[in-house]
């Protein structure tokens, strides 16, 4: 439950950036373009990978049994491998919420590492495959749709699927809104213009997952979330994994099983609130209203 609002830069590293002299921000434009491609498209490949492993394992076996210890490696690593993501945040190459990322990733990560894996009973529940099928079409997606805007090249149906139909001084979808596009990108400096190629690209598409594929996928992803923690209770409440009894040298105490309930009851106030702001995002969008971008 990952879907949240992400934030742009903020004034002050606006300022700073503006006091760096022009060939630094170049070198730094340079590499961060590199790296992104370099890393969207690392991460597109290997989700595509878990879903090809996944479509073959079920043609093969006929049954979801066994399909996790299939594809647990592969998930692990590109799971683990967003960490990155965070990183990207703090050192400012992409600018959203330090905190709104770690949330997103960490969420994830709870789900590949403290549950499934750690969990073992659970992995051939039909849950794990509900979450398992929502992440990876979503991040097919939406790292595809990061891949081909840092490429300059956006196939209709990847905008569609990510739901980017945001149109700003960079991102237009009409073909005069376009060629107005262009000619205010070509007044500005060519040492300035990685900013606005993928800064404020990624502020508006920060969050690719929102308008379309999210009506399914969100529930679903959710669903899968929520069936899977509580298929682990009995397994932790039985073996008090994760917990610290008392009494102990540190005179503290952790149950992993209430930690799992409240968890889980998180989802009630959270997932309404975030689903239906998407809702309303999405209507704003497919009505033509404009978000714009500000720049300092």
């Amino acid at each position: 439950m990952a879907f949240s609002e992400e934030d742009g830069t903020n004034g002050a590293s606006e300022a700073s950036e503006e006091r760096e002299a022009p060939s630094r921000r170049r070198r730094l434009g340079w590499a961060a373009t590199a790296w992104l491609t370099f890393y969207n498209i690392a991460m597109t490949a290997g989700w595509l990978v878990l879903a090809i492993t996944m479509v073959r394992f079920y043609m093969e076996k006929g049954t979801h049994k066994g399909l996790y210890k299939s594809i647990q490696k592969t998930l692990k690593f590109f799971q683990t491998f967003a960490l990155l993501e965070i990183v990207h945040c703090l050192i400012g190459i992409v600018p959203t919420s330090v905190l709104v990322a770690g949330v997103q990733v960490s969420s994830r990560i709870f789900m590949v590492w403290l549950i499934t894996h750690s969990i073992k009973p659970i992995q051939n529940e039909e849950s794990v495959v509900l979450f398992l099928v929502a992440w990876t079409v979503t991040e097919i997606t939406r790292y595809s749709f990061y891949t081909f805007s840092l490429l300059n090249h956006l196939p209709y149906f990847i905008k569609w699927a990510s739901g980017n139909h945001i149109n700003n001084n960079l991102m237009c979808s009409a073909p005069t809104a376009q060629l107005k596009c262009r000619h205010e990108h070509n007044k500005i400096p060519a040492h300035s213009r990685w900013r606005r190629q993928i800064m404020i690209p990624l502020t508006a598409l920060g969050n690719a997952r929102r308008y379309n594929f999210f009506i399914i996928l969100y529930p679903v992803g959710v669903a899968g979330e929520l069936l899977t923690i509580y298929a682990a209770l009995p397994y932790v409440k039985k073996t008090g994994m994760f917990s610290i009894r008392l009494p102990n040298k540190y005179n503290i105490s952790f149950d992993y099983y209430y930690f799992l309930l409240i968890t889980m009851a998180s989802y009630i106030p959270l997932f309404p609130q975030l689903y239906f702001h998407m809702l309303r995002q999405r209507r704003k969008v497919l009505h033509g209203e404009v978000i714009v971008e500000k720049d300092d």
